[in-house]
């Protein structure tokens, strides 16, 4: 299941609006080959999805074999035909699912009818895992939202830039790798008109050709500005939104985005934050300090009024990048 894990990994990001699944077929030892292992992943819409990649690679080896899949297999027809027709047509033994898919559409009936075809059936080998690879996935199928991620880079002291407005590289090299590889990870980034008027950011994945989560011109995140991008900004072609966030991300939501990226302004922040409308915080902590109460703090506008209503989250990691420290942060009792 790890190894599926991993497939689906290398794919995140490619396949929306369909969820980023990985497969391994494991041939009966009486196939003659008990250590190859066929391995698939979610190609990008309108292409096979993971089961079909892994029993394609298998062939005749698959009769019989032991299917691992992270998310369970679709029995009704959307761009491609159902998995659980290939699945029971390649004569598979026995199929090991991750978890269940949320999806109205599935929920339970790629199961119950692989079990109907005689097929033995494991649900939940690695749940935890895959629970929260997908949980951005999870999370657009059950409130019709992508899942938010909110990036924020600052110092020491929580200032992302200086009283001047000036504030490049406040982090180092592999920091900034890392925020780009979270935008590779996005179905689009999302930041402020104001942002986009003080900096002019270009806001395109930008990794070397090596890197796993390399994207070319044609494989951008969308850009969403809140508000109007001045003409000739480098961001755009973008899709530009006003009104209430909740209602933004409805919209992007029903245009199949699963998981976005809000890189700023402060004000944006402190907007999707207040709101709650944050599912996963991302800060970037450089070993540095502005020193005073000029410089501009992460978040811009009103927090809690006393020390019983200040936000207090959940620590999902905590790395070293370079010089610098990267801290995940999840909303309190909020699932996976």
């Amino acid at each position: 299941m790890l190894r599926a894990v991993e497939a689906a990994e290398r794919v995140h990001g490619r396949t929306s609006p369909n969820p980023w699944v990985g497969a391994v077929l494991v041939p009966p030892p009486a196939a003659g080959h008990p250590s190859a292992w066929f391995t698939g992943a979610t190609a990008p819409p309108g292409g096979p999805h993971a089961e079909v990649s892994a029993l394609a690679a298998a062939g005749d080896q698959a009769r019989g074999g032991t299917l691992y899949v992270t998310l369970e297999p679709c029995s009704h027809h959307g761009r491609t035909p159902p998995c659980v027709d290939a699945i029971l047509a390649a004569g598979v033994g026995r199929v090991v699912v991750g978890m269940v898919d949320p999806d109205p559409q599935v929920d339970g009936k790629g199961i119950a009818a692989l079990r109907q075809g005689g097929v033995a059936v494991e649900v939940g080998v690695g749940a935890e895992v895959v629970a929260e690879q997908l949980a951005p996935y999870v999370t657009q199928r059950r409130t019709g939202r992508p899942w938010v991620v909110l990036k924020l880079a600052a110092t020491l002291d929580g200032r992302i830039a200086a009283p001047d407005g000036s504030s490049r590289w406040i982090t180092g090299d592999e920091a900034r790798m890392d925020a780009h590889r979270l935008r590779a990870v996005s179905d689009a980034i999302i930041v402020g008109s104001g942002t986009v008027r003080a900096d002019d950011p270009e806001l395109t994945v930008r990794l070397p050709e090596g890197d796993p989560l390399f994207r070319g011109p044609d494989e951008q995140p969308a850009r969403v500005v809140l508000g109007t991008a001045p003409a000739g900004s480098a961001v755009l072609p973008a899709i530009e939104l006003s009104g209430p966030l909740e209602v933004v991300l409805d919209e992007l939501g029903a245009q199949g985005m699963v998981q976005v990226m809000v890189e700023g302004g402060s004000s944006v922040a402190h907007d999707f934050h207040a709101a709650g409308l944050v599912d996963r915080y991302v800060l970037y902590l450089a070993p540095a300090l502005f020193g005073g109460d000029d410089a501009r703090p992460i978040f811009t506008g009103p927090g809690a009024a006393t020390i019983d209503e200040m936000w207090r989250g959940e620590l999902r990691s905590v790395t070293s990048l370079g010089s610098d420290v990267r801290v995940e942060l999840a909303p309190a009792g909020r699932p996976s």
